[in-house]
């Protein structure tokens, strides 16, 4: 786990943000702020609050541990969500393709 003296997640937000193809005033709109705020906070000069926070998640489908996933000590899982970002966003037989390739090596690793 990364010893943070101040946490930044910013950069991490405007990666989600873009990665689901919403524009800042596109975002602001959803979670009910101002697009200067949003950039305030990609940018880390604000801090979002809790209720801000939970709207960004709510509105990508995502957990908090995502957002703050570079100071979390979770092991394996944020490569995995950082490639996932945007599967949603995937024409239907690009995620089937997708799906199917990780049954193929989930079978193929049982033996």
């Amino acid at each position: 786990m990364k010893k943070a003296k101040v946490i930044k997640i910013g950069k991490n937000i405007q990666a989600i943000r873009k990665s689901h193809g919403f524009t800042q005033e596109k975002l602001a709109e959803a979670v009910e702020c101002s697009p200067r705020y949003i950039g305030d906070i990609e940018q880390d000069r604000s801090k979002p609050s809790y209720e801000v926070l939970v709207k960004i998640c709510n509105t990508f489908g995502i957990g908090l541990d995502e957002i703050f996933s570079r100071y979390l000590d979770i092991k394996g899982k944020k490569e995995i969500n950082s490639a996932l970002f945007g599967f949603d966003k995937l024409k239907p037989n690009n995620q089937d393709t997708i799906v199917h390739m990780i049954e193929y090596f989930n079978k193929s690793n049982v033996s």
